[in-house]
């Protein structure tokens, strides 16, 4: 690294100064001295609080830990297990009613329900792929996954596969839109007359669904419709392929998809020094200026993608509708664990990452509220800030701090920031009511995580016996508990209508049969988002909510009062039979040792933080480190217990290298681990499983980063 620049007692990487300096704050009305005396302060007056954090969080581990010990051999005891937790300051009890006051939150957020992305921020391609997934062609999902029936066929375009495509988008649209004494399928022609929108001459059952149009009303080129507060285009073209053989020239139909998208600093990526973040923040800054383009070959062709514009309709009795192009986007900071050399303060120490995020992304996200026209993120004058890891109300009370600050430095009202609470940590989850009070003037935002959830639970509980093989740990009563008590606390806190309740992530991208099939019971349950895992799956999974009108789920769910308690989310999921056999141990150890080495190989020899990972039976999975946390520590918890032994893991581990070798032989930037097994990126995945159970809270970053920065060393 160059020579490190002197900014306001702060030694900072050069390319991050100047990427700050010269990119970042022109046009945000931030003096740059303003900025790194703010910066300055937020390192020296947060920075030791951070510390002291993350040191409560080890004191009560140890505390946990001797009390599993002690008790070694002998009946859970859930009411001494809680007493003791009371006791020790890990349960808080729950205070009075509140609901939470946060103002000035875009309709994404609170009135409209939909499907979420989270993409790495620094893959601009994802990225902007991401934020124009606001809007999605049913009839190219529904062709081209496994959700059209079957395989998507190759070669040139198979008309029998279309016409059931179609047909079955008809029926979407007599469920979602019905008319009156016809069906979508008979229809010939669509054109609107006095303000109304006639199939046939037949009216609309719910005439109100009908929001606006383009082209001439006798023969439309498009009709802009609403159900459950998301829109459908229906998309007129006689000489388009399709268009030409339909009887009512429909071409297309493009859903609302995306609603909103999380820009992730985080778990999906890989930034382990200045060059990675400033690649980071500098595709954020593109999103919030509107600036950001990727040129990339697709088809023999350069292709260069951009962020989509807003859609502009009449309106059905005059004047225009103009609808967003592109999802609203929130990002997602690091969380209070890990420090980055971007950036040492004064004693020559690297500053907390997540204090870095808070300032830069912050300020980053100033150009789009400075904007009067052009392409807007929020149209009420917010920064969605997402922030993930935290354990408990204190460091949530912390973060609302920390963002207070900043907002003060950079001139900005005061909650200005929204601020999403992952609830995926076991002492959040446990005391999600006081960490929704710690942020109530500025939470939009909170979801359940099976993965990252998971993990901290095997690590919280590590002393308390062998766990269940993962696929029985989703069995257990503690997670629908979880999922249900998330839901609960949320409106009870008055969500409903003013923020996210969300869910967790599909990881199956190539799987949308089963996606149609299981992910519906999202917004069954209440929630107002779910995650998926790509734009297809977005436009595919915005048919659930067209199918539930989540907020009058939410009205009801409010109204029967809470569904889980606290004492089921404690109950811990060791493994009650514990006789395996060999052959179901030997299994177990290799599907989790092959996820984790498919996963870190791309993350340290190629800097990936989130990719599609071909599982043990060659089934594409989105890995990203809260899948891999749950891998390791299962293995970790499952060696510190004698289930299996070390030696037996060691060759497991080669073995499945040469199994993930085979699956990447087609990728010409794959470095193979076998027959050597003494690269960086195998040692770091023994180094997950092998340390695992002494890493903070199960995580994989320390191990990861510093393995990384030493691949990145060896390569200069």
């Amino acid at each position: 690294m160059a020579t490190r620049v002197a900014r306001g007692g702060l030694l900072v990487a050069p390319e991050l100064a100047s990427f700050l300096e010269q990119e970042a704050l022109p046009g945000t009305g931030v003096e740059a001295q303003t900025f790194w005396d703010g910066f300055s302060a937020l390192v020296r007056e947060f920075g030791p609080r951070n510390k002291a954090l993350l040191q409560r969080r080890d004191e009560l581990q140890a505390q946990i830990d001797a009390w599993h010990l002690a008790r070694r051999g002998q009946p859970h005891d859930r009411n001494a297990y809680k007493a003791f937790l009371t006791e020790i300051g890990y349960l808080l009890p729950e205070g009075d009613h509140f609901t939470i006051e946060t103002e000035n939150v875009d309709p994404e957020i609170a009135t409209v329900a939909g499907p979420q992305l989270v993409v790495p921020i620094t893959n601009a391609r994802f990225a902007l792929n991401a934020a124009n997934a606001r809007w999605g062609s049913l009839y190219d999902s529904l062709y081209g996954t496994d959700a059209g029936g079957g395989p998507p066929p190759a070669g040139s375009y198979n008309r029998g596969r279309g016409a059931r495509v179609v047909a079955r988008a008809r029926v979407f649209l007599d469920e979602a839109f019905p008319l009156e004494g016809t069906s979508h399928a008979d229809a010939r022609r669509y054109h609107i007359r006095n303000g109304a929108l006639l199939v046939d001459d037949m009216p609309l059952v719910e005439p109100e669904k009908f929001i606006g149009y383009r082209g001439h009303p006798r023969a439309p080129d498009a009709v802009l419709l609403r159900n459950n507060g998301l829109h459908v285009q229906l998309i007129f073209d006689r000489t388009h392929p399709i268009g030409s053989r339909d009887q009512a020239g429909l071409a297309d139909i493009r859903l609302e998809s995306a609603i909103s998208a999380i820009m992730d600093c985080e778990d999906s990526v890989a930034c382990v020094d200045a060059e990675d973040k400033v690649v980071a923040y500098r595709n954020w800054l593109g999103l919030m200026q509107g600036t950001l383009t990727e040129t990339f070959r697709k088809d023999g062709a350069e292709v260069t993608r951009k962020l989509n514009p807003d859609l502009t309709f009449s309106a059905p009795n005059g004047g225009e509708v103009t609808i967003k192009g592109r999802a609203l986007m929130l990002v997602r900071n690091v969380g209070h664990l890990m420090t980055n050399p971007a950036i040492l303060d004064q004693d020559g120490g690297e500053v907390f990452e997540g204090l870095m995020d808070a300032m830069v992304t912050t300020l980053i996200a100033k150009h789009d509220l400075k904007k009067s026209e052009g392409l807007r993120n929020s149209v009420t004058g917010a920064i969605y800030v997402v922030k993930p890891k935290m354990h408990g109300p204190a460091e949530v009370a912390f973060a609302d701090e920390v963002f207070a600050h900043v907002e003060a430095v950079l001139g900005l009202p005061k909650h200005t920031v929204k601020l999403g609470v992952m609830d995926e940590e076991r002492r959040t989850s446990v005391n999600l009511m006081e960490c929704i009070r710690a942020a109530k003037h500025r939470i939009v935002f909170i979801n359940t995580g099976f993965l990252d959830r998971t993990g901290d639970e095997i690590h919280t509980s590590m002393e308390a016996g062998p766990f269940s093989r993962k696929d029985f740990i989703k069995r257990k009563d503690w997670i629908l508990a979880y999922e249900n008590q998330n839901v609960d606390i949320g409106l009870q806190c008055g969500f409903s209508g003013k923020a996210q309740i969300g869910k967790g992530m599909w990881a199956m991208p190539d799987k949308m049969a089963a996606m149609l099939e299981a992910k519906i019971e999202h917004p069954k349950s209440g929630a107002n988002c779910a995650w998926v895992p790509s734009p297809t799956a977005a436009t595919l999974h915005a048919l659930h909510y067209h199918k539930i009108d989540v907020f009058a789920v939410q009205a009801a769910l409010a109204k029967g009062g809470r569904r889980a308690y606290v004492e089921t989310i404690l109950e811990i999921p060791v493994a009650s039979y514990q006789k395996w056999t060999p052959e179901q141990i030997r299994r177990e150890v290799e599907n989790n040792a092959q996820g984790i080495l498919g996963y870190v190989v791309r993350w340290i020899d190629q800097g990936i933080g989130c990719s599609k990972v071909p599982d043990i039976n060659d089934v594409g999975l989105m890995e990203d480190r809260a899948t891999c946390r749950i891998s390791a520590q299962h293995i970790a918890n499952w060696l510190h217990h004698g289930v299996v032994a070390e030696d037996e893991v060691r060759q497991i581990m080669r073995r499945m290298a040469e199994v993930v070798d085979r699956q990447n032989a087609g990728d010409p930037n794959y470095r193979a681990m076998a027959p050597g097994f003494d690269g960086v990126a195998f040692r770091a995945a023994c180094d997950l499983v092998f340390e695992g159970r002494s890493q903070p809270s199960g995580y994989t970053e320390p191990l990861l980063h510093a393995r990384r920065r030493e691949f990145k060393a060896a390569q200069a």
